[in-house]
């Protein structure tokens, strides 16, 4: 028996206006081919699972080719985002008219299961833990049932965690690997799209078994860069110290996303620069405070924003740099917000710069919000949830106004003149900081 588990995953832009831009913005294209280039963790996750008497295939496809001849597989696992949703179910209806059953899981899945299910045999919610197992003895047997719900707790306990198949990537190229350290993300922002949704509670992994994973990771690669797939690495500081010491032997150099809170703990930052961070990816949002007001339930973010400058200025301080994530097209946000994120960019120092626009992915909070104001611009519209296109009505500007100044911004931002510009201020305070 064999299995194929196909990941779909790329980056496109739909709005052609933006998408052209992007061709002239190194650093917007290149951030774009490192996020394509990077390994389905989940997939990984769920070869791991499959009973050792199946044989797994790990395959990726970035774009769809209809004219593609189809492997042969005994079963095919699907998984992609929302953005790609499309490909994966045009691919679903191919494999399962050659005969070829089909299970399609993801967060996407989980999100709209009845619409999933109209592309597959079976589908899973939530993780894999607790569903894949099950399920491929019930293929065995002729008994696959159509929803399988994985387990939204305990995923990194004994027996249901596994280690991911890391060796099933040898040969292969990618700018950097991926490991998780935790699922979810306490903040629970309106618009977060993140792992939470298929999990109960923030879950975080025992730092041995994410040193263990690192270790397997390694032997497949000559260049080991990491990225970890984690929504938040560092809420709980206690076990971020405990996982800093344990990798610096390692000697890896790696990114990851986190909050601007770790500016607070100076013995965490400076175990971060000892580690080999080399940058955290920041969800700043907003230039101005009063945009994030009502962002998450305890207006957290809303808190944090007076202290964003000095926070930035003191983590790159450290030779890790920054990279501020900024959201357009907020609620409280005005054709004035365009300038005011150029300006603080500007000030701020930051090196890499993340513009989006707010995405009203499906099943969060943000999307219910939306479709009962009626201001969704389409019932059905996965294929633009990139993060670039803009796919609702705005509050106090118009849909245009917003694509316009994502434009402009993105102009402003992403040039060859201003990324040197950033790219020497921040060589200055490395300079700086060796003398």
């Amino acid at each position: 028996m064999k299995i194929g588990l196909i990941a779909m995953s790329g980056v496109r832009v739909r709005t052609k206006e933006l998408a052209e831009l992007g061709v002239t913005l190194p650093q917007f294209v290149n951030r774009g081919k490192v996020v394509a280039s990077l390994p389905s963790l989940g997939l990984l996750t769920v070869a791991a699972l499959t009973p050792p008497d199946v044989d797994v295939e790990y395959r990726e496809i970035a774009e769809l080719d209809p004219d593609a001849p189809l492997e042969e597989f005994d079963l095919v696992g699907i998984s992609s985002f929302s953005a790609m949703i499309d490909d994966a179910y045009a691919l679903a209806d191919a494999y399962r008219e050659k005969g070829i059953p089909v299970v399609l899981g993801g967060l996407h899945v989980t999100m709209m299961p009845d619409e999933a299910a109209q592309h597959a045999d079976a589908i899973v919610v939530n993780g894999a833990e607790g569903a894949w197992p099950q399920l491929v003895e019930d293929f065995k047997r002729g008994r696959m049932k159509v929803y399988y719900e994985g387990l939204k707790a305990d995923v990194f306990k004994e027996p249901n965690y596994v280690k991911p198949r890391f060796d099933l990537l040898k040969g292969r190229e990618y700018n950097r690997l991926t490991i998780q350290t935790s699922r979810g993300c306490p903040l629970r922002c309106e618009f977060c799209a993140a792992s939470l949704r298929i999990t109960s509670s923030f879950q975080q992994k025992p730092v041995e078994l994410v040193v263990a994973e690192i270790k397997e990771a390694l032997k497949v690669t000559e260049h080991p860069f990491f990225e970890l797939a984690d929504d938040n690495t560092f809420i709980n500081k206690k076990w971020g110290k405990e996982f800093l010491r344990a990798i610096i032997p390692l000697g890896i150099t790696w990114f990851t996303e986190t909050d601007i809170s770790i500016a607070e703990d100076d013995e965490l930052l400076d175990l971060l620069a000892r580690s080999g961070c080399r940058q955290i990816l920041v969800g700043l949002e907003s230039a101005g405070g009063g945009d994030l007001d009502g962002i998450d339930p305890n207006n957290w973010k809303h808190k944090q924003s007076s202290r964003y400058l000095a926070a930035i200025e003191k983590i790159q301080n450290k030779g890790i740099t920054v990279n501020g994530c900024f959201i357009l097209g907020l609620d409280s946000q005005t054709t004035d917000s365009f300038e005011e994120v150029r300006d603080f960019v500007q000030k701020s120092g930051l090196l890499e710069v993340q513009i989006t626009v707010q995405t009203p992915f499906p099943g969060t909070p943000l999307y219910t919000r939306l479709q009962s104001e009626g201001r969704l611009l389409q019932d059905r519209y996965w294929d633009r949830c990139t993060l670039f296109d803009v796919n609702y009505i705005p509050k106090q500007m118009s849909v245009d106004e917003l694509e316009s100044g994502v434009r402009w911004l993105f102009g402003e931002i992403y040039n060859e003149k201003e990324f040197v510009r950033r790219q020497r201020h921040y060589m200055e305070i490395v300079k700086n900081q060796m003398s």
